[in-house]
């Protein structure tokens, strides 16, 4: 009864705010089930903040630091975060338009252009603010929405223009709340002045520089905006959700039209209705032109620090377009309360079939493998200090006595986490454990982090990391209670298998060696040798355990993709996994082999890894074991390569249905990983370890990799600049979102590891050089 009261007072309060007279309370709560917004983002942003002494501050350089993140799919606003990176608030902003000859609905009924609205003079994008472009599928009208936040506030800034092209219209703004990272449990109320919506501590207000001409607010499916706009009237109008929850919706109409009209919102966040309307004030007082100058000043300046930046552009195809889109990307994907935590992309897999009546963080979370990639791709950028933010935050997703609800050994690393540690899954994969070692020597030795910070970070977090790489040990946390005995890892990098890897093997050797020269610096000259030694054993049983010699695929010789014992050559099944029927170890083959070149366990020319391209690359196998595709683009001489995960992956949208991954759920044997542009850019590596591996390579002995590597690299981006998880491969149906072959799926966009990964491959031609390869390990196995 109690909490009854207080969310009455609450809506109550939210009310009073909003200046509505009436308090008609809308029927229908809990209104239908909700999910998340489509995942093929063609934009994300958020405002650039300096560091106070490594850490985000009030009163720095940038003043108040602004924690609202926004992205933009299919024409539309889609999940907004307030607080915490992955705390969304919004679901989607839309409009829906009455015309003469019905209603269009803004996503459904048009077809969208995302452009950036700050670019140089070689169309080079210079801040992460937009100008999208919906125009009706029958030509009846268009709108234009220019989206970025403030820099100042805790608030998002929209100027929207709506042009009538065939006679009057009369357009609707449909928000869709996602309050504290659901979207079940919502209230809201409505008024001509201003929108509102909240959740426990979380509350939003929406006001314009002109006032609507009516507004409701409702429940999803029952008495929403949407609902009533079916007889093409907005009629049944109501001032608030009262005192149920439930999936809401809040509709404000605007003046009809026959030309053009153009208005500004601002949307602002806050712990209270009163915050979150005076954000929403400060930034419509402020006016648009000033916000967006502070906005694109920020991010302007950021970029001028990025020292490396100008001869990655050299060394793109496309003028440096989509490698300073990259850089912007990057940064955006980090949170504002905990410094350098940098998350895998701000999207939610598949989210318009993800149930949202649960809290759920999706991508916007910790991997230490995605985040070292990140890492490295902005220290290849020259930025310094969002690396050294990246480094100091690690112990925070270190898995130790600190860790709640540990009781088993420590030193690895959380598998996923939210930004403040919080564990989300706890498997053990031993290349998360190794990356940050590896980051720690780059920095170091890149002159960027100072020995004595080093050597206390040695102490604290690289020993026992290191230690945990030799020795393993009994895991006690949450429902992992396995004993981890490496280089045999409970995961590996894709997360759905135990075994011996080969890529998890090349990050734990060179691991292990660059530990060993952090160990010489801090005098612990007994593990230096430890660690070194054991790397040794581990590289020396590369071959044995991972490579088969008589496989049924090619002539038989080529690494496995896993090994789930110490015999290559048993033809052991693989785990059951997204749906996937067991194979034979030897069927399922990766490029995950390429790693040990890039980290420096094995030459470019090692005879094993030699062997194994052809069945990597043989493009007759079929599908459901085949992994490499090429690629043809309108308007792009030559074909371009790309790669899937593995075969027999069943990450991905079905291909008898096109349903989406787990759609409802369910694993479902029809379900397939696509093509992901990442191992475009790992292929890309090892081709220049190849070009390289005699030494400085010849003038112009780099271009085949721009010209292929590179090139389809950019060829996958979207018309945001923005790189996918997995693009469409063409094999088999694709019902739910038709898809052009080579083009974004509904997985993930944007991830950072593509990205990053891109930026990494620019920086490595143009230093003519793989950038993450590690000199202590070429030098010890791969000379």
């Amino acid at each position: 009864m109690r909490m009854f009261k207080t969310l009455a007072l609450t809506t109550t309060a939210a009310l009073a705010l909003a200046g509505v007279a009436s308090a008609q309370t809308a029927p229908g709560a809990p209104g239908a089930p909700s999910t998340w917004a489509y995942a093929a983002k063609t934009g994300v942003g958020a405002s650039y903040e300096a560091y106070v002494d490594g850490a985000y501050k009030d009163g720095g350089p940038t003043g108040t630091v602004s924690k609202v993140w926004f992205s933009i799919a299919d024409g539309v606003l889609t999940e907004t975060m307030y607080g915490l990176i992955h705390e969304a608030q919004i679901k989607q902003l839309r409009f829906a338009v009455q015309t003469s000859t019905g209603l269009a609905v803004e996503g459904t009924d048009t077809v969208a252009k995302t452009e950036y609205l700050h670019v140089d003079a070689q169309g080079r994008p210079l801040s992460p603010a937009y100008k999208v472009t919906t125009t009706d599928k029958q030509g009846r009208f268009v709108i234009e929405k220019r989206i970025f936040t403030d820099p100042d506030r805790q608030s998002l800034v929209l100027r929207v223009t709506v042009k009538a092209l065939k006679g009057p219209v009369t357009p609707y703004l449909l928000l869709e709340p996602h309050m504290a990272n659901t979207g079940a449990n919502d209230a809201g109320a409505a008024s001509t002045a201003t929108l509102t919506a909240n959740e426990g501590d979380k509350f939003l207000t929406l006001k314009g520089s002109k006032p609507f001409v009516a507004a409701s607010a409702g429940f999803i499916g029952a008495s929403d905006g949407l609902t009533d706009l079916k007889d093409g009237k907005l009629n049944a109008l109501y001032a608030s959700t009262g005192p149920e929850r439930g999936a809401i919706m809040l509709t404000g109409q605007l003046p009809s039209t026959d030309n053009e009209i153009s208005i500004d919102y601002a949307i602002g966040f806050g712990p209270t209705a009163v915050a979150s309307a005076a954000a929403a004030d400060g930034s419509l007082k402020t006016g648009y032109a000033k916000v967006l100058a502070g906005y694109n000043s920020g991010w302007e300046g950021w970029l001028a620090s990025l020292a490396e930046l100008p001869r990655l552009r050299e060394a793109a195809m496309d003028g440096g377009k989509l490698v300073q889109a990259s850089a912007l990307m990057l940064k955006v994907q980090e949170d504002r309360t905990y410094a350098g935590a940098l998350i895998a992309s701000l999207s939610n897999p598949w989210g318009d079939t993800v149930d949202a009546s649960k809290p759920s963080t999706g991508y916007k979370a910790v991997w230490p493998r995605d985040f070292y990639q990140c890492a490295m791709a902005l220290a290849a950028l020259g930025d310094i200090q969002t690396p050294l933010a990246a480094f100091h935050y690690l112990p925070t997703v270190q898995v130790g006595p600190k860790t709640k609800g540990n009781t088993g050994a420590g030193g690895w690393f959380l598998q996923k986490s939210e930004v403040d540690g919080t564990p989300e899954w706890v498997g053990v994969q031993l290349d998360q454990t190794a990356m940050p070692i590896m980051l720690g020597w780059k920095l170091w030795k890149q002159g960027w982090l100072p020995e004595a910070e080093l050597k206390a970070y040695y102490a604290s977090m690289i020993k026992p990391a290191a230690d945990f790489l030799v020795d393993g040990g009994k895991v006690g946390l949450g429902w992992n209670s396995a004993t981890i005995i490496p280089p045999f890892t409970q995961q590996e990098r894709w997360e759905e298998q135990g075994g011996y890897s080969p890529s998890t093997t090349a990050a734990v050797i060179a691991g292990l060696v660059t530990a060993g020269e952090i160990a010489d610096l801090a005098g612990d000259a007994a593990s230096a040798a430890r660690y070194r030694a054991t790397a040794d054993d581990y590289s020396a049983k590369v071959d044995s355990r991972m490579v088969t010699t008589k496989g049924s695929l090619g002539d038989g010789t080529y690494f496995l993709r896993l090994n789930s014992d110490q015999d290559p050559d048993n033809k052991s099944p693989v785990e059951e996994r997204n749906g996937q029927k067991p194979v034979a170890e030897d069927r399922m083959l990766d490029a995950g082999f390429l790693e040990l070149v890039r980290y420096g366990v094995r030459p470019a020319d090692d005879p094993a890894i030699v062997a194994s391209l052809p069945e990597l690359d043989d493009e007759s196998m079929e599908d459901l074991y085949r992994v490499r595709y090429s690629f043809t683009f309108p308007g792009v001489q030559g074909t371009f390569p790309g790669w899937r995960r593995y075969g027999v992956d069943g990450y991905g949208e079905d291909i008898k249905t096109g349903a989406n991954y787990g759609a409802g759920d369910q694993m479902r044997p029809g379900q397939r990983g696509r093509v992901w542009p990442i191992f475009t850019g790992e292929r890309g590596h090892y081709e220049i370890a190849r070009i390289t591996l005699r030494g400085k390579p010849a003038p112009g002995a780099l271009e085949p990799v721009r010209q292929t590597y590179v090139r389809a690299m950019e060829l996958f981006a979207n018309d945001g600049l923005l790189i996918p998880e997995q693009v469409w491969d063409g094999v088999g149906a694709d019902t739910a979102h038709p898809y052009v072959r080579g083009e974004g799926t509904d997985s993930a966009t944007p991830l950072a590891w593509s990205h990053a990964e891109y930026i990494k491959l620019l920086r490595s031609v143009a230093d003519g050089v793989v950038w993450d390869s590690y000199q202590p390990v070429k030098a010890r196995y791969a000379q």
